[in-house]
């Protein structure tokens, strides 16, 4: 069982951050996950207490060693995505 918890974190691929656009759905900050071969998008719960509303560029967020509903969880990071080596 462990093997497969492993292989969904470096398929979503937690500790990683991403510059991502976000938009809200049912009341959530979501945003479609980067990376063709993961199984789940972002839901970005964790840090958002630093946006006004739903950013209307890209921001940075990381991933979470956790799911929420069907999505992995994002913490927001940025609100801009100044980090030049983001994958």
């Amino acid at each position: 069982m462990t093997a497969i918890r492993d292989e969904l974190a470096i398929a979503v691929g937690v500790g990683d951050r991403f510059c991502v656009e976000v938009a809200q759905c049912e009341g959530t900050l979501v945003a479609t996950h980067p990376r063709e071969g993961s199984p789940l998008d972002i839901a970005v719960v964790e840090g958002i207490d630093q946006l006004e509303g739903v950013p209307a560029t890209p921001v940075e967020v990381e991933i979470e060693p956790r799911i929420v509903e069907d999505y992995v969880v994002g913490r927001l990071v940025a609100v801009d995505c100044s980090t030049p080596d983001l994958p």
